[in-house]
């Protein structure tokens, strides 16, 4: 069996290395030239009850615990004017510790066979060739074929039209992304609003997330073609178009617009169906974003995680038999993915609604309540 992996992402090195735990070698293809070739975003919290599983299926659980950022569970949420609304302290039990994107894509680049990766390698087409075999061609011309494929290659997949036309839908919100580095020399007023975890300053319609790092989020609901009409090549005049939607907000907030180290990037909110799913066609399937694609509410990371280490489990389970495995990985999948779709845009109606940011205090009060009694 060959198995051909499209994506170097977290899902797609899951699944890479809990195949080569069981002794299953797989390629992954990877458009970016090199592991250096984009910066990988901020903090993520990996949680107990998925991605710290995902982990441990792949022998990673001691590399993971190297790389925590202590204190990032913490959480913060302030007015516009700067004022403290709530603070929710890192007690080390939450379950949900932090680390750097990029630190944790490291350590599983590091535990894969040298050749695992194959960069600068992106999928233009992938054909069926009858009895589950795919043949892939990729930008270069280069060709290769394959007994079992799998689309680890986020929102704009060219691995999902060949199990679903399912097109991801911009939900009405874009986040902008900005970073301080050095924040505690630099800035150091904004340093000390942020804290040492995540920091939530909203208000209906827009917002502030950002984590101790200093990478932040600028969130704003609004139509996309208002977010298209921002130069972003010219990262000046985009960070005052950004900036003039939260005029008379405190200049600590304000900081991580104005003051971005680098031009702010924008990611437009799309999301695929809540309940998307496909009906099961021969040696391809699909793992994170590629496969569901939701409102950004800390489960991405984790559910595409856990999604590559139980289908590298179930193809270890069935040897011989890979549409057994590719049914028994995409029955549980489905459900489990349906149900955090759901609850991801109900968290970002929490963050950004008519309501907030009183709706999500309400959140946060209501689950320290609910850890304290367990």
């Amino acid at each position: 069996m060959t198995v051909a992996i499209i994506g170097a992402g977290l899902g797609g090195l899951v699944l890479a290395r809990v195949l080569h735990v069981h002794g299953i070698a797989a390629t992954v293809y990877e458009s970016d030239l090199s592991a250096a070739h984009r910066v990988q975003g901020g903090m993520l919290d990996i949680h107990v009850e998925d991605g710290q599983v995902a982990l441990a299926a792949a022998g990673l659980t001691d590399a993971f615990r190297a790389i925590i950022h202590e204190g990032g569970e913490a959480s913060r949420a302030l007015a516009p004017d700067g004022s403290v609304l709530l603070e929710v302290p890192d007690t080390g039990t939450g379950g949900r510790p932090e680390v750097l994107r990029g630190e944790l894509r490291r350590i599983l680049l590091g535990s894969l066979p040298a050749g695992s990766v194959q960069w600068g390698s992106k999928l233009a087409e992938a054909v069926p060739l009858g009895g589950g075999r795919h043949r892939l061609r990729f930008a270069d011309g280069a060709t290769v074929e394959t007994s079992l494929l799998v689309g680890a290659d986020g929102a704009w997949s060219k691995v999902r039209p060949l199990l679903s036309d399912a097109q991801p839908e911009y939900v009405g919100t874009t986040f902008i992304e900005t970073w301080l580095r050095d924040a505690d020399a630099r800035h150091p007023a904004t340093a000390e609003a942020v804290g040492s975890g995540a920091l939530f300053a909203l208000a209906p319609g827009k917002g502030i997330f950002a984590h101790g790092v200093l990478h932040a989020y600028i969130a704003l609901s609004r139509p996309l073609a208002w977010i298209e009409a921002i130069d972003f090549a010219d990262p000046a005049g985009a960070a005052r178009a950004i900036a003039a939607e939260f005029e008379g907000w405190a200049p600590a907030l304000t900081a991580l617009i104005t003051e971005s180290d680098g031009a702010p990037v924008p990611r437009m909110l799309h999301t695929l169906p809540d309940d998307h799913r496909w009906h099961r066609a021969p040696g391809v399937t699909l793992v994170g974003d590629a496969a569901h694609l939701m409102p950004p509410a800390g489960d991405g990371a984790n559910l595409a995680m856990v999604d590559g280490a139980e289908l590298g489990q179930a193809i270890a389970a069935h040897p011989g038999d890979v549409e057994a495995a590719l049914a028994a990985y995409e029955r549980v999948m489905f459900a489990r993915s349906a149900a955090t779709a759901v609850e991801a845009h109900r968290m970002l109606g929490l963050c950004l609604g008519p309501d907030s940011p009183a709706s999500l205090i309400d959140f946060f009060l209501g689950a320290q309540a609910a850890a304290e009694i367990s």
